[in-house]
């Protein structure tokens, strides 16, 4: 028997509806999203955000770092200095990819 994760699904078709809405673009929602994830601490989620925003255009590598600037201000230093860290590791990651070098040896 099958089971169904019908929360998973509501939840899914929801952030789809609210993505696919036109009054705000994908650009503008994904900043409010960075300055809602970076603010309450979700690390990860953020990774997710910033890789996303890099790799489909809506953030060029100076917009990255200057959301970095604008939330150290109102995040605090710390989530600021992890942002930052977060910021330069997909930056290199990415220019890494496009270049087709693989990454450093440990």
């Amino acid at each position: 028997m099958e089971t169904m994760d019908s929360f998973g699904m509501n939840a899914e078709r929801q952030f789809a509806d609210v993505w696919s809405r036109t009054i705000l673009s994908d650009r503008e929602r994904r900043l409010l999203l960075l300055g809602l994830l970076v603010g309450q601490g979700h690390q990860d989620l953020t990774d997710v955000h910033l890789d996303v925003a890099l790799r489909a255009g809506e953030l060029s590598e100076g917009e990255l770092r200057e959301v970095v600037v604008v939330l150290t201000h109102y995040a605090g230093w710390i989530r600021g200095a992890k942002l930052n860290d977060q910021v330069e590791e997909l930056i290199e990651r990415v220019r890494r990819e496009r270049s087709g070098r693989s990454a450093p040896a440990d």
